[in-house]
């Protein structure tokens, strides 16, 4: 996409103590860095796999259960037996030994209609998983690239205050120059070391807030907070967004917009699966069987069977308690409730987007504001500075200049990276930020899309 370079951008080529003999770091390696490592986007991507091992799980209701057994048993008694045709004559037996083996395959298979509906329930909640991981890829696109940028930003103050404090050391110098040779006194020169001083605590201090921003950084891209790099960067914004197009794409790829209608699907599936447990449902049956018992005591001396038996039913469930009916009941308003959650979430879309797009717009008026404004101190600073070189102007004349275009500046560079953050914004919500930043083309681990 083309970009457009809106009138006054820093140019970040200064390397920080901090970041010396560190590795180099642009936008779309740190984004690489928060897909690879963030672990909002591993738990996201793992809940993906578990969602279609539960479809796995399933479709298991649709095979049959089978079973296979082995048994093996031995005894080793005395047996006394009384026959009737000689009942004056016991027969003792010390030591009878018998034993048994028992092989069993048995197969059961067990059918219920409403099976079919928990699959497509399943297979809903599968898209929504992997739309959750979507959602976390792009949220953390959306906070990689803003605290990337907000640290762009924060460079670029330190060059500004930079700039600001050699400003201060200039005029530090001639006030004490001209105090040197009695052209001024001694209060002119305190008051400019002052102003040097509070510029250098200024410096300081946003030497901190730099810090504290690239460790929010590598917060994200789940780096220790100590990992050092170099950013050579600016801000750019890209060709003015349109509304029109925006509110149309996150109607078609807003992902937390998809997942809500999905959750309305799963209810709706929900409901369908209650009313389908209310048809008959088939079980079958078979199993083969082949048992041998030996035994030395008795009149059956071995007995050994073999061979198939199977069969059927079918269930048909006519009293429950009316606990059928009360959890139709309640999917029925939990259907309900999910349709007012969608048509509620729209408008909260389209509110959030017409919400970005008006400060997006707005900033993109400020902008051409400040740079008219950055243009006028610039100017100022340079001719009070040369006021007062020559001793025509005051040290309160320039000191005014100075702070005027140190605000200035700072108005500029902040303006910039409003657009810049906005226009992100913008772009997640209407669900283009993959197509912004590179990563149209990613897909979660398992997905089918």
């Amino acid at each position: 996409m083309k970009k457009l370079l809106f009138g006054f951008l820093v140019s970040l080529m200064i390397q920080p103590i901090w970041a010396q003999d560190s590795e180099s770091l642009d936008l779309e390696k740190a984004l690489q860095l928060g897909l690879e490592n963030n672990f909002q986007v591993k738990i996201a991507v793992e809940t993906i796999n578990l969602r279609q091992g539960e479809i796995g799980v399933g479709w298991s209701a649709f095979l049959p259960v089978v079973d296979a057994i082995y048994t093996r048993n031995f005894s080793n008694e005395d047996v006394t037996q009384t026959f009737v045709s000689d009942p004056e004559t016991p027969r003792e037996i010390l030591g009878a030994k018998s034993r048994s083996e028992n092989f069993t395959l048995a197969a059961i298979y067990g059918f219920r209609p409403e099976a079919i509906v928990a699959i497509k329930r399943l297979g809903q909640l599968a898209e929504i998983s992997e739309l959750d991981a979507k959602v976390a890829v792009e949220n953390t696109v959306a906070a990689i690239s803003t605290a990337y940028y907000r640290l762009v930003l924060e460079l670029q103050r330190y060059e500004v205050l930079e700039r600001t404090l050699e400003l201060s050391k200039a005029r530090l110098d001639i006030a004490q120059a001209q105090y040197e040779l009695g052209g001024a006194g001694k209060r002119d020169f305190l008051t400019a070391e002052v102003d040097y001083n509070t510029d250098l605590s200024l410096l300081k201090n946003q030497s901190q807030i730099i810090e504290a921003a690239r460790i929010n950084l590598n917060e994200l891209m789940a780096l220790e907070p100590g990992a050092e790099f170099i950013v050579n960067d600016t801000i750019t914004v890209s060709d003015e967004l349109r509304l029109v197009d925006l509110e149309e794409n996150a109607l078609m790829e807003n992902k937390q917009w998809l997942i809500t209608q999905r959750q309305e699907n799963v209810a709706f599936l929900q409901l369908r699966e209650l009313q389908a447990s209310r048809l008959p449902a088939i079980n079958l049956n078979a199993n083969y069987a082949n048992n041998t018992f030996n035994s030395d005591a008795g009149f059956l001396i071995q007995n050994q069977r073999a061979g198939f038996n199977y069969g059927g039913n079918i269930s048909f469930n006519l009293f429950s308690g009316f606990s059928l009916n009360r959890r139709i009941q309640n999917v029925r308003v939990q259907q309900k409730i999910q349709e007012y959650t969608v048509d509620q979430f729209e408008i909260q879309l389209k509110s959030d987007l017409y919400r970005a797009f008006n400060t997006y717009q707005n900033n993109r008026e400020l902008l051409e504001i400040e740079q008219r404004n950055y243009a006028v101190a610039k100017e100022s600073s340079e001719i009070a500075l040369e006021r007062f070189r020559l001793g025509i102007a005051s040290y309160l004349e320039f000191r005014d200049a100075q702070v005027n275009l140190l605000t200035a500046e700072n108005r500029l560079i902040t303006s910039i990276y409003n657009i810049k953050e906005q226009e992100i914004e913008l772009l997640r919500l209407s669900g283009k930020i993959f197509f912004e930043n590179s990563f149209q083309t990613w897909t979660p681990p398992g997905s089918d899309q």
